[in-house]
């Protein structure tokens, strides 16, 4: 059995861990990204391009776990930047439907052409099967840290 001490110093040097790669790996992907995105930027448009479908704005700010005021103001930069279209929902004017466009899928390849050799980078220094045994346990905290909320 572990005391509450030891406890404590293992959450805090975990988390502590995770905060510093998570800033360290927002930096290095800032730069790398196309002028003028931002890492959210490419969150929606890839979480967009991925699932194919329409959401609203409500459902991204779930999504991303931000405030629908946080939400907004990404949205009107990607739509502003011709990535995103939005439209009303024909059922209920005070709704809206966000989509990516094709400059936002063009946008989306070209940010992630971008990273992925700096994600592929870190994975193969690590090596893939310490990050594999990493990721369930990393899910895991995700999962526990979102149902938490």
């Amino acid at each position: 059995m572990t005391s509450s001490t030891g406890t404590d110093s293992l959450a805090v040097a975990l988390f502590s861990e995770i905060f510093m790669a998570d800033q360290l790996a927002r930096n290095r992907l800032t730069k790398a990204l196309p002028k003028g995105m931002e890492i959210s930027h490419f969150s929606v448009l890839n979480h967009l391009a991925r699932s194919g479908e329409e959401r609203s704005p409500a459902q991204l700010a779930r999504a991303f776990h931000v405030t629908r005021g946080a939400m907004t103001n990404t949205l009107n930069k990607l739509e502003w930047a011709g990535h995103i279209h939005i439209r009303p929902d024909w059922d209920d004017a005070r709704r809206k439907f966000v989509s990516i466009s094709p400059a936002g899928k063009a946008a989306r390849d070209t940010a992630l052409a971008a990273i992925t050799p700096i994600l592929n980078q870190v994975v193969e220094s690590i090596g893939q099967d310490k990050v594999k045994n990493a990721l369930p346990v990393l899910r895991e905290m995700r999962i526990r840290l979102e149902n938490d909320v």
